[in-house]
């Protein structure tokens, strides 16, 4: 299954970009990432297959790493080719994008700058693939 990444906003050459580098490297799953202008309507690409749609959102259900690799785990099984996790600009998502959601995910109750939002969640992928490959990565 294909992770796909589409983020408000441009995050250049930082640390951040770094870190996100890092875990896309370093996972055997396929993983694209998509930047999208910071203001103006989302317009996401139609689905050329089935996929699940992620939004990031302060308001969303935290998942502890192996839920989030068994809810992986059951969409790929589901026949899902791609899971979109989408992260907002500042101010967040809107209602319509938050009610098009088949998950609405959080890390926590804190406000995060959206560009660690990024390194956060591409940690988060690299570290549910390797529980679902069973690699030593991840320790309970």
């Amino acid at each position: 299954m294909k992770l796909h990444v589409i983020a408000r906003g441009r995050i250049g050459r930082c640390p951040e970009a770094d870190l996100v580098e890092r875990y896309r490297k370093r996972m055997t799953w396929p993983m694209a990432i998509t930047e999208l202008d910071d203001r103006g309507p989302v317009k996401l690409p139609g689905p050329v297959t089935p996929c699940v749609t992620i939004v990031l959102d302060e308001r969303g259900k935290p998942l502890a790493s192996r839920a989030l690799a068994d809810q992986l785990s059951r969409w790929r099984d589901a026949g899902m080719r791609e899971a979109r996790f989408l992260i907002g600009a500042a101010d967040g998502h809107d209602d319509d994008m938050r009610a098009q959601a088949d998950l609405l995910l959080g890390f926590g109750l804190a406000t995060w700058p959206h560009m660690l939002v990024r390194a956060m969640l591409a940690e988060q992928l690299y570290r549910a693939t390797a529980i679902i490959a069973g690699h030593p990565y991840h320790r309970d």
